[in-house]
């Protein structure tokens, strides 16, 4: 079973976005055979980060720089999981909006001024590579899918399996056929919904895609979500389907058969949001 109901979406980059000292080393991993796949990534991840935080949360040392890795007819791509600076920002927004006794009881004080300091570098540029300002390359969700990310890809991208030890759900695109729907999404949502919630996180979305290098791959999975849904549910899930039904509607000015998608799409992801609390 996985160490976590979550799902991801990640961007692969070529070697070529990276600078030098990142192309060396990310050479010298895949030459020690070193990259780890999906199914295993999230629960290396979490060892790694409660190992290296220590039992009192007081610290964050510099955790392994490890990575998924694609090979494509292009080329190998390579999608860090920037750990160091992922748990530094959870770190944060776990404090935003506590009551400070229990922000510090969670998030020490001595945890999030490291955190804060981390994100600081890393925002100001003090590790910016090539193509433009750093970046992550992999979002985490729990227990659910953004409805957003569904924008990014098409039915007929899927991968998916039923198989026992192979279980699983993904959607693989290049990156200029993600940015082109999710322009074109949010250009629909502009028009017919102005500057509500949705619109907002569709364009965060859309510009942390124009990001990266223009040779990259963008990978929705529903990581241990699959384990949520039955072998027939699994298999006719439509939610990419669905979204482009409600924006395809929102675009001909017909709401009722954007309502329709969308509440079906809401209700669907309502289920598997529920179970947290049987959890």
């Amino acid at each position: 079973m996985p160490s976590q109901f979550a799902a991801y979406l990640r961007v692969y980059e070529p070697l070529a976005a990276f600078d030098r000292d990142r192309q060396r080393y990310w050479r010298r991993y895949l030459e020690e055979g070193r990259a780890v796949g999906p199914a295993e990534g999230p629960g290396r991840q979490r060892v790694s980060v409660l190992e290296a935080l220590g039992a009192g949360w007081t610290r964050l040392p510099d955790l392994p720089e490890e990575a998924y890795v694609l090979q494509t007819e292009g080329g190998t791509l390579i999608c860090p999981w920037n750990l160091r600076v992922r748990v530094a920002e959870a770190a944060l927004i776990a404090r935003d909006g506590v009551p400070a006794v229990l922000a510090d009881a969670f998030v020490p004080p001595a945890l999030a001024g490291v955190a804060r300091t981390v994100l600081d570098d890393f925002r100001s540029g003090a590790k910016v590579l090539d193509h433009g300002v750093p970046r992550l390359h992999e979002h985490v969700a729990t227990w659910g899918v953004p409805l957003r990310w569904f924008l990014f890809v098409d039915p007929a991208e899927r991968e998916v399996s039923t198989q026992s030890g192979r279980r699983m759900l993904r959607y693989r695109t290049e990156i200029g056929q993600a940015r082109r729907r999710a322009h074109k999404g949010l250009a629909v949502l502009r028009r017919s919904m102005g500057d509500a919630p949705i619109t907002e996180a569709v364009a965060e979305g859309t510009r942390w895609l124009e990001e990266f290098h223009p040779g990259s791959m963008v990978e929705l999975d529903y990581g241990g979500l699959v384990h949520l849904f039955s072998d027939e549910a699994l298999l006719g899930d439509d939610s990419p389907e669905l979204v482009a039904t409600g924006i395809a509607g929102l675009a001909r000015g017909d709401a009722e058969a954007a309502a329709e998608a969308y509440e079906e799409l809401i209700d669907r992801w309502r289920q598997i949001q529920l179970m947290e609390r049987c959890n």
